[in-house]
């Protein structure tokens, strides 16, 4: 590991040593301590109390953050014609169906986000050696396989993410921008939490949410008490 900056330093010397944070005071300081030029992004990890080899034990799902990511999502709609409008209305930066699965073919991915048809599924199964990877496949559990595709392109735009816990039982996200104000960072962190809450399996047992750490890109993380996620 390189050399730690004067910036980086007095950053890091702003997080008290063993000390755990409400959630509140966790989204205040996230933004003191990032020294990164550009808006870095507001990262939270939560570990959890699951086995996700198990499938009773997968935490999978969807969550629209109150306040937005601060991200710029570039949403690739696939749907028949008669949709084309609607979805260009909703915001979608590409809209087309077989000229766009073409392209994906030939090697393209510049988008964020696809958001299909069900009766639209069976032409871009095709596509998923290509889209499996990139976690760009459209899914009816995260809500991009849906009858209404204005709606879904909408939502993704105004801050809907969807999320998954990894092998080692964590989940991981963004949040939001350092440039946020500390209450929009707090909402955003709040409700993701309780969306991961509600989740949970019913065949895990013992603690479920065994830490929480908010950060900023290239920042140390933050320490929060679990319990404070209940607070206004």
């Amino acid at each position: 590991m390189g050399k730690l900056t004067k910036n980086q330093k007095l950053a890091t010397a702003k997080i008290e040593a063993g000390k755990v944070y409400t959630l509140k005071e966790a989204s205040a300081l996230v933004k003191e301590i990032s020294t990164t030029k550009f808006d870095a992004s507001v990262d939270i990890d939560v570990r959890l109390g699951v086995d996700p080899r198990k499938a009773n034990q997968m935490v999978r799902g969807v969550v629209s953050l109150p306040n937005g990511t601060g991200k710029v999502v570039r949403v690739l709609a696939l749907c028949t014609p008669d949709q084309e409008a609607a979805a260009k209305e909703a915001g979608a930066d590409y809209v087309g169906l077989d000229e766009y699965i073409e392209k994906i073919k030939g090697g393209w991915t510049d988008v964020d986000v696809i958001i299909t048809m069900p009766s639209i599924m069976g032409k871009i199964g095709a596509l998923g050696r290509i889209l499996g990877p990139r976690g760009l496949m459209p899914n009816p559990k995260s809500g991009t396989v849906t009858m209404d595709i204005a709606k879904a392109v909408k939502e993704v735009k105004q801050g809907k993410i969807d999320f998954k816990v990894d092998k080692a039982g964590i989940v991981h996200t963004s949040i939001g921008k350092v440039s946020f104000a500390p209450e929009k960072i707090f909402e955003n962190a709040k409700e993701f939490i309780a969306t991961i809450i509600k989740l949970k399996p019913s065949a895990a047992k013992g603690t479920y949410i065994k830490s929480i750490y908010l950060s900023s890109t290239m920042s140390k993380g933050i320490k929060v008490d679990p319990k404070s996620c209940d607070e206004n």
